[in-house]
């Protein structure tokens, strides 16, 4: 949807709120107690519902993402739509008339709840694993020091790509043997062709029930149908979009590395409803 859309769209706060709301009951219009479940509430004059069954009061936006920062809906869907089309927080406080804290809090809701996202399938068929390294550019500090998987300045990444699906990633601690075979099992199905380079972590990967074909990048970087190429391309479509941010924090790098990981797997699609979806989904309980 483009913004001329968008904005006929949200022209006012009813009509922001009842997009929120739509997404919110679904086709069926069932509304859920977030504390026991239980459907079909009855609504208070003051705008909230009580459950008949455990007598809870809550709003609509009880329990989920976007009920996290107190933002009216219409603020709310402009963000995420400036979201949609990387405008930075910076700008997105400016064009939205908030604050630079809540629009980086709302920024920052988004992106947890990217992360929180359902656990895909295990990936199949033809797969192709490769590790990375995020971080800031050699400076002097680090002049002359280790290269590539000896640096200590950057943070490791492990990738997975399924050809002709989507790519799954993960910060890692190091990319050891023990790590990057664990992490493996975890998204790939035993019995796939994975593919990768001829780094000694994937050693024993013919050990653990696939196919393991590996490629020199000493000598080429494709061998017929044995390359990495497409992780490749996803770790320079990261790495671009991630270098206009400035710098990250380790502690905030995840968040920020998840949500390349969706806009790339959705890259063909329209991010605003998905976006929206996300955010509207209830908050997991803490372990």
């Amino acid at each position: 949807m483009d913004v001329f859309g968008f904005s006929t769209l949200v022209r006012s706060d009813a009509a922001a709120a009842q997009i929120v709301r739509r997404f919110c009951v679904g086709k069926f219009g069932h509304v859920h107690c977030p504390k026991c479940d239980a459907a079909w509430p009855y609504y208070l004059a003051e705008g909230r519902y009580r459950c008949r069954r455990c007598r809870h009061t809550f709003g609509l936006l009880t329990g989920r993402w976007m009920g996290q920062c107190r933002l009216g809906p219409r603020t709310w869907l402009w963000l995420i739509k400036l979201f949609e089309l990387e405008v930075t927080a910076l700008q997105a406080a400016r064009q939205a008339r908030v604050s630079y804290p809540t629009a980086l809090r709302a920024y920052t809701t988004l992106r947890r709840a990217l992360l929180h996202l359902a656990a895909p399938e295990l990936l199949t068929h033809e797969v192709e694993l490769d590790e990375s390294y995020f971080g800031p550019s050699r400076s002097r500090r680090y002049r002359g020091g280790p290269r590539g998987r000896g640096t200590r300045a950057k943070t490791p990444v492990f990738g997975v790509l399924e050809r002709g699906g989507q790519v799954h990633v993960e910060v890692v601690r190091d990319v050891t043997a023990t790590t990057l075979v664990n992490s493996t099992i975890k998204l790939v199905k035993r019995g796939s062709i994975v593919y990768s380079d001829q780094w000694r972590g994937y050693a024993t990967l013919a050990y653990c029930g696939y196919r393991h074909l590996k490629v020199n990048h000493t000598r080429r970087y494709t061998q017929g149908k044995v390359h990495v190429n497409g992780l490749e391309g996803f770790w320079s479509y990261a790495k671009g979009k991630l270098i206009r941010h400035r710098g990250i924090s380790p502690r905030y790098f995840p968040l920020y590395l998840y949500e390349m990981q969706f806009r790339y797997n959705h890259r063909r699609q329209d991010l605003f409803p998905l976006l929206l979806k996300a955010v509207l989904k209830p908050v997991p309980d803490p372990l």
